[in-house]
């Protein structure tokens, strides 16, 4: 596995196979926006990039803000392309608040063209980034999202700016923040819980995309193999698979998971070719669920995630309960 260091963000198509001998396999589908939008007039103008951060402002916000977000649940923010209806909302916007680390780069590069009103806030900076060496290059990890106790930090950013915007709320803000940032302790310390529970030579995570790293540090998963980039556009080579086959024999790891908006084609070769289940149910990565599933919104999609993990990998999963 590479060495962890200081990082700079690579676009979807370098997205990995993440802990496999190195082979990144990282297609995405283009999808037209679905915003998330609330309108009333007098209110101040809040515009979110990711599903993520659109949610953790929607729960600190509430309906003192029009909030709108821009990405909907399964787009890949590494290679969204934006449209005119982004270019207007951004331009009409009093607050934009993105990932940051080059998680949306057409985003960023339309906000800071067409966003010149708005304060722009890169709410995933405020965490140290995990840095990824590939090939010589140093990248950040903008999956910062990864750990719960990340969310928080990322919720007080949010909180602060929403204070700042209006000062007036401050109160609700405030209360909305304190409230979501107990859930996400008790989600920390229950996502520790529920991973003990996986035989310690099994905490082994091996996937199609390297949006984890911040995940299996914080829980103490490996996040196994080295990450090499090719283009999931491309039809991968018999020795591509083979190799990736080979490698996922040395993990003994018990399942492979595929992710909600990665191309599973490639994984779900490897996986019947090197004789591993494939985790029946998908990770959740760069990406919320759709509304109705077991994943759409932030805490339900660690949860999401965790309870596949910890099934497929051999451990015992209790539902998340948290307390008021």
């Amino acid at each position: 596995m590479k060495a962890i260091t200081q990082s700079k963000a690579r676009p979807c198509w370098q997205m990995v196979v993440g802990v496999l001998l190195g082979i990144s396999i990282g297609g995405c589908n283009q999808v037209e926006t679905n915003r998330i939008s609330t309108e009333i007039d007098g209110q101040p103008r809040v515009v979110a990039t990711s599903t993520i951060i659109t949610d953790l402002t929607q729960k600190v916000g509430g309906d003192e803000i029009q909030l709108t977000g821009i990405l909907q649940p399964g787009v890949d923010p590494h290679v969204y392309e934006p449209t005119p209806a982004d270019s207007r909302v951004l331009e009409t916007a009093d607050l934009i608040l993105y990932n940051g680390y080059d998680l949306e780069p057409g985003l960023i590069n339309l906000m800071n063209a067409a966003g010149e009103k708005a304060h722009k806030v890169a709410v995933g900076e405020v965490v140290p980034p995990l840095q990824l060496d590939e090939d010589g290059e140093i990248v950040p990890d903008p999956h910062v999202w990864g750990s719960a106790e990340n969310a928080i930090a990322m919720t007080n950013v949010i909180r602060d700016e929403l204070i700042k915007l209006s000062p007036a709320d401050e109160a609700e803000f405030t209360q909305r923040a304190s409230q979501l940032t107990q859930e996400l302790q008790q989600l920390h310390s229950w996502i520790n819980q529920q991973i003990q529970t996986i035989p310690a030579d099994k905490r082994q995570l091996v996937t199609t995309h390297d949006a984890f790293q911040y995940y299996g540090q914080a829980y103490g998963i490996a996040i196994a193999g080295t990450l090499i980039g090719i283009s999931t556009e491309e039809q991968p080579s018999a020795q591509t698979v083979t190799r990736l086959v080979e490698s996922i024999k040395k993990t003994n790891v018990p399942a492979i998971f595929a992710e909600t908006t990665i191309n599973p084609a490639l994984i779900r070769t490897v996986a019947e070719e090197a004789g591993v289940k494939l985790a029946p149910r998908e990770l959740y990565s760069d990406s919320i669920g759709a509304k109705g599933s077991d994943g759409d919104s932030y805490i339900k999609m660690m949860e999401a995630n965790t309870r596949t993990i910890v099934e497929a990998l051999g451990g015992k999963y209790t539902p998340f309960q948290p307390t008021n």
